[in-house]
């Protein structure tokens, strides 16, 4: 293991209550009632797009590029106006990335936008620890396509490492079945943790965990790659 890259929403930050009221709203007035349920089940691990996407063809709705462009944007407005007023990051999470980054190059693969990563980041004082950031914006391919992952791997390698990385050597942290199935067809390992979804759920990883600590990651390395 020569690098960690995580998911943002549902591993770093607790944003997904935030999510799924914003994405709610936004969707209420084309015809769209979404459940907490329906939100968790169906959408949780795709990007703005592909959940407004997903809603208008389950409801049988025209879907446009000009109408998923503007419902994105106002998705985005609710969220951005609702983050502003929350303490967002995990129990621990902070003190988590902090300590693994003096040791291994950290990256974000995320399906959130770009703006959304860097304002927890700023507000947590974590912006620096990654070396580099995937957003929904930076490919053209959301989870559980591979591409996010390829994507943040290739930041990593842009002047980061001295010996290019490689998936295998790669350590992803995810919360969703769409980020581990993407991260697994990258060729990289998993480890999911149960912030949104239950140990049976997300048995697709390599390893899951109910909380991050330098301790667990020490103990997954062990395992995932054997001296």
């Amino acid at each position: 293991m020569r690098a960690v890259i995580f998911d943002f929403d549902g591993v770093i930050a607790d944003t997904e209550p935030l999510h799924f009221e914003a994405l709610r709203r936004t969707l209420e007035p084309v015809g769209v009632t979404l459940s907490e349920a329906d939100y968790y089940a169906r959408y949780l691990g795709f990007d703005d797009q592909g959940c407004i996407v997903e809603a208008l063809r389950v409801h049988r709705l025209p879907v446009t590029e000009s109408i998923v462009r503007d419902l994105m944007r106002k998705k985005a407005d609710a969220y951005r106006d609702a983050i502003r007023d929350h303490v967002v990051l995990f129990a621990g999470i902070r003190e988590f990335i902090l300590e693994i980054a003096s040791t291994y190059p950290l990256a974000i693969a995320s399906g959130a936008l770009r703006a959304e990563i860097d304002l927890v980041l700023e507000q947590a004082g974590l912006r620096q620890a990654f070396r580099h950031i995937t957003s929904s914006e930076d490919v053209a391919n959301s989870k559980p396509d591979p591409e996010p992952f390829l994507h943040a791997m290739a930041g990593l390698n842009r002047g980061c490492v001295d010996v290019p990385l490689t998936p295998n050597a790669c350590l992803v942290i995810e919360d969703s079945l769409p980020g581990i199935r993407g991260a697994k067809s990258a060729g990289m390992k998993v480890l999911a943790v149960t912030n949104t979804h239950t140990l049976q759920d997300l048995q697709e990883a390599d390893a899951v965990t109910s909380a991050l600590h330098v301790s667990t990651l020490a103990e997954i390395k062990a395992r995932l790659w054997p001296s």
